[in-house]
């Protein structure tokens, strides 16, 4: 069995790298606009606790929307607004809600650093987002955990019991949005960390003893 001549093996290993990586950075892509989503959704739904079989009342709170049940009528009244901080029930609910907000944000910014790999190089690119990613799990992050020392609030303690305090939900349940929240911590990390590894390939396309050969022979056997 004949060998194959150096420049077509490393046209070869090239060609298989670059294939390789698209791939990944397309999974990449797709992963981080789902990612995307999910923050919007962990940000708008009012699902971060709620009640349960032994709440006074019914209703369920978020990062700036609540709704409490009226113990005679059991209907909700629903209050809260992104644009009035005025209607939030915790300064720690507003402070979770800025950070959770400005890490969405990042997110969305990430989605939109898709349109400098036409103009950019991509590791740089892929480094950019991934430290936009991570920048966004770190308030992701700070935002669930100051989000349950607004707990103490007046409004939350009607809807689960007085016995609800800072980081003590009394007779009331962490719902989906939170644990969302939570999960997505880790998304944004993982994300983040392949971004990077992305990066670093996209440096060094081409294999160590390949480069180390004269410019013109590199060339001449990318183009053969």
């Amino acid at each position: 069995m004949d060998l194959l001549p150096a420049q077509e093996a490393a046209k070869i290993y090239h060609t298989n790298y670059v294939r390789n990586s698209r791939a990944i950075g397309v999974m990449w892509a797709v992963f981080t606009i789902c990612f995307s989503i999910i923050t919007m959704v962990v940000f708008i739904q009012p699902y971060w606790i709620g009640d349960s079989v032994n709440t006074p009342q019914a209703g369920y709170f978020g990062l700036f929307h609540y709704c409490i049940g009226n113990a005679l009528t059991s209907e909700l009244t629903c209050k809260g607004s992104v644009f009035d901080f005025n209607s939030i029930p915790s300064p720690a609910f507003r402070t979770a809600m800025f950070f959770v907000g400005t890490s969405m944000l990042l997110v969305v910014g990430t989605m939109v650093a898709f349109s400098l790999f036409f103009f950019c190089n991509a590791g740089n690119v892929y480094k950019i987002c991934a430290w936009m990613q991570l920048a966004s799990a770190v308030l992701m992050g700070m935002g669930c955990m100051i989000y349950p020392d607004g707990w103490n609030a007046d409004e939350v303690k009607r809807m689960c019991g007085q016995r609800t305090d800072k980081y003590a939900l009394g007779n009331c349940t962490v719902r989906w949005a939170y644990i969302l929240a939570i999960i997505s911590i880790l998304d944004a990390v993982l994300l983040a960390l392949l971004s990077f590894t992305l990066g670093n390939r996209q440096d060094n396309l081409l294999p160590d003893g390949f480069e180390v050969e004269g410019a013109g022979e590199r060339t001449a056997a990318l183009k053969h």
